[in-house]
């Protein structure tokens, strides 16, 4: 058992090679999250770390912690005059176009590799959105230019498709469990998802940005803090009733970064920096998880 000593050690020690790991990034080209995913190998247990993880819940812990910081600072950056005008398009491709992607993988699983329809139906479904902290973080280098709303679009699609891949996923995992398809049930449980979830955005959104230009606090460094606190208060405000937590913080982010607000230019950089820890984060531990030597026999 690790003293906290050591877990402050090896963490920190893992955060500075990933960010110096980011300069390879820059100059080969090589996507930042996939290193972060090599460090993280590279430090468990099959890797020179020799570093024993396998604790899923902390994982989905670190997981749901780094995507509400990832995308509140994705929805705080994302300038709404441009995402309007796609609204639709991103709306159908973070909706129907993960159903079409989770169902095209599933026929793919069970007619190509042999698995049973429902479980190839779940492997689709976890691997039907777009990741939001990768596409934020290629779509917004210096590197990228896109043509178009192509880049609004993406920006906009994978910041809303989370809602609906883990609903699938979800969803079908209680099927496996129980045995049993509630049509009504479903599509209950997917209306409050996403309306609660759009719902609470907006509406303590329109609530925070009332508190910050009304409230005097006496010193600067706290209104980030306050941002903070009400982005994860966002999320549980929507999961405790049943919505979407992500889908929440993502729209109240987009109505905060879109609206007058002091303090607004130091929030930018806070949660710009939270965002990169949340990704470095994530992917460390997802790398953690995973067992090289048996990767191949999988």
């Amino acid at each position: 058992m690790f003293s906290i000593d050591h877990i402050l050690f090896y963490i920190s020690l893992l955060i500075v090679i990933s960010i110096f790991i980011t300069k390879l990034s820059e100059n080969f080209g090589l996507p930042a999250l996939l290193l972060f995913l090599a460090v993280g190998m590279l430090a468990g247990s099959d890797g020179i770390g020799k570093i024993f993880f396998e604790d899923v819940k902390i994982t989905q812990a670190v997981g749901t912690v780094a995507l509400i910081l990832i995308l509140f600072s994705g929805g705080l950056s994302t300038n709404i005059s441009s995402v309007y005008p796609v609204r639709k398009e991103a709306v159908s491709l973070a909706t129907l176009g993960v159903v079409l992607t989770a169902v095209l993988v599933g026929l793919f699983c069970r007619y190509v590799l042999g698995f049973d329809l429902v479980y190839g139906l779940l492997i689709g479904a976890i691997v039907s959105s777009t990741d939001a902290a990768a596409v934020f973080s290629i779509l917004r280098s210096n590197n990228i230019s896109l043509k178009n709303n192509l880049k609004p679009l993406l920006e906009l699609e994978s910041g809303c498709n989370d809602p609906m891949a883990i609903f699938l996923t979800m969803t079908l995992t209680a099927v496996i469990v129980s045995n049993e398809v509630n049509i009504l049930n479903i599509s209950f449980s997917l209306i409050k998802q996403f309306a609660f979830g759009s719902l609470i955005g907006y509406v303590v959104s329109k609530t925070v940005v009332n508190i910050f230009n009304r409230i005097s606090l006496s010193y600067e460094g706290l209104y980030p803090v306050l941002a903070l606190s009400f982005a994860f208060l966002i999320y549980g405000s929507a999961a405790l009733i049943g919505g979407s937590g992500y889908l929440a913080v993502y729209i109240a982010g987009i109505i905060i970064g879109n609206s007058n607000i002091i303090q607004k230019r130091s929030m930018l950089r806070f949660f710009d920096g939270l965002a990169w820890l949340g990704q470095i984060g994530m992917f460390l531990t997802l790398g953690l998880l995973v067992y090289p030597s048996q990767l191949l026999l999988i």
